[in-house]
């Protein structure tokens, strides 16, 4: 088929997330037609460096033949079935033991869904049915951050902090929003350690707001990914564990994006020194090569979850046999080919080494890096950390000119966000550096010339 048959069927039929349709029906989708290492391929033959991991998912890459053929062969097997009814199978048994391994400290069980979405459904579910067990059912408030993304089914698009997406009667009851630890938005005059104290302590007001006695848990991602590749002041993280150990309300960290190797160990936990209760998973779990995800959950609400009788919480696709040996396989290959020493010692220094030297550019006002997930901020003042105006779109403007670069970045307002395979090489580096800095020069002539 034609490019332009396929665009029409698509404005024909395809409802598509996060997306204005009649913008979308006036510029045409642009198609995907195959992938391999870190480059994707549209219909026009246009080969284009997938600086996004997809969304956020594809650790290992396009066209890993190990991946496919595991899922070939656990169909050819057995295709499905489910793991309701005291009943399972080898690869949720499998994973379920490899994920306890790996994962940190005691979260030695794990609760299969489908997406990050429908985990942290279920974390709403499981942490207030952790309470009730324990005869404190008060405690309902779960409490989250402004501009975070947790999903978008009804519990988790509450549990996001996104204005945007707060439309309908959301955020349901009993969810409430602090602040975000963005220094370059919000930190003003202050270094960025006062500023991350300050934020942190928003967590401790709102406990004594709410009363402890209501509180049932907070949720955060350890970097805010969506919201901007968002990555909290040194001085944060450790302020709201001691806010969290003295009150002794849950922990949940929004692993999805984080998670397997992103930050260059298995999760941004170790990385952070985090005692999570429960960490949402999904993404890199499999590489995007087929739907998965789930909670990992400590031992201390496992014990109370397992003895209070039915958790009647579950889905058709917990523990998909298909994807669950598709997980095994790639968690096998990231230890296999040594792919969190390869990002934490050699990749991910790599190019933060090259990345940071974006700040130089007359366009951006910083340039952050964690591991393999990194941003830029489109300034129009160096010193204020000011913004263009917003009809002017830089952020959009700079990721359509990448795209005809050859480059995927994703623009979070005028913030452009950056999280590539992991199996990237430094000569991919270069060329995602070159095509960025490309893309930056035509930008700033683009918005002098409006």
């Amino acid at each position: 088929m034609t490019l332009k048959s396929l665009q029409q069927k698509d404005r024909d039929h395809h409802l598509h997330p996060f997306t204005d349709h009649l913008q979308l029906s006036e510029k045409g989708t642009r198609v995907i037609t195959k992938g391999k290492g870190v480059y994707v391929w549209d219909a026009e033959g246009h080969q284009i460096l997938d600086a996004m991991s997809g969304l956020w998912c594809v650790n290992l890459g396009y066209g890993r033949e190990e991946l496919t053929q595991a899922a070939y062969k656990q169909m050819q097997e057995l295709p499905y079935y489910n793991n309701f009814f005291q009943c399972t199978h080898p690869p949720a048994i499998e994973l379920s033991s490899k994920l306890g391994t790996i994962s940190p400290a005691d979260l030695n069980h794990v609760f299969f869904t489908g997406s990050g979405s429908e985990a942290n459904d279920t974390v709403v579910r499981m942490v207030r049915r952790y309470w009730q067990l324990l005869g404190q059912p008060e405690k309902q408030i779960i409490l989250s951050r402004k501009n975070a993304y947790h999903g978008s089914t009804i519990a988790a698009a509450s549990l996001g902090g996104m204005s945007g997406m707060h439309e309908g009667g959301l955020p349901i009851p009993n969810i409430h929003h602090i602040a975000q630890p963005y220094w370059f938005e919000e930190g003003g005059d202050k270094d960025p350690d006062t500023f991350g104290l300050e934020v942190a302590q928003e967590l401790e007001h709102a406990i004594h707001h709410y009363g402890v006695e209501n509180i049932a848990g907070f949720i955060a991602e350890p970097i805010q990914g969506a919201g901007g590749v968002i990555i909290p002041p040194e001085s944060y993280w450790p302020a709201i564990q001691n806010i969290i150990d003295e009150h002794k309300i849950l922990l949940i960290v929004d692993e999805v994006i984080t998670g397997f190797g992103r930050l260059g160990q298995w999760f941004a936990t170790d990385v952070y020194q985090i005692k999570p209760d429960l960490i949402p998973f999904a993404k890199g779990v499999t590489s995007g090569y087929l739907p998965l995800g789930g909670v990992l959950v400590n031992d201390k609400v496992t014990d109370v979850i397992s003895k209070g009788g039915e958790f009647t919480h579950g889905f058709t696709y917990s523990g998909h046999p298909a994807a669950c040996a598709v997980a095994l396989e790639n968690l096998e290959i990231i230890e296999r080919e040594n792919i969190l020493e390869q990002v934490k010692n050699k990749t991910a220094p790599y190019l933060e080494k090259h990345w940071k030297r974006l700040a130089d550019h007359p366009l951006i006002g910083e340039a952050r890096i964690k591991g393999l997930v990194a941003a830029i901020e489109i300034s129009n003042n160096k010193e204020t950390r000011g913004r263009f105006s917003s009809d002017i779109s830089a952020g959009s403007i700079c990721r359509d000119i990448a795209i005809s670069n050859g480059l995927v970045m994703r623009a979070v307002g005028d913030t452009m966000i950056i999280a590539p395979p992991l199996i990237i090489s430094e000569s991919e580096i270069d060329e995602l550096i070159e095509k960025t800095t490309t893309t930056l020069d035509e930008t700033n002539r683009h918005i002098s010339s409006l």
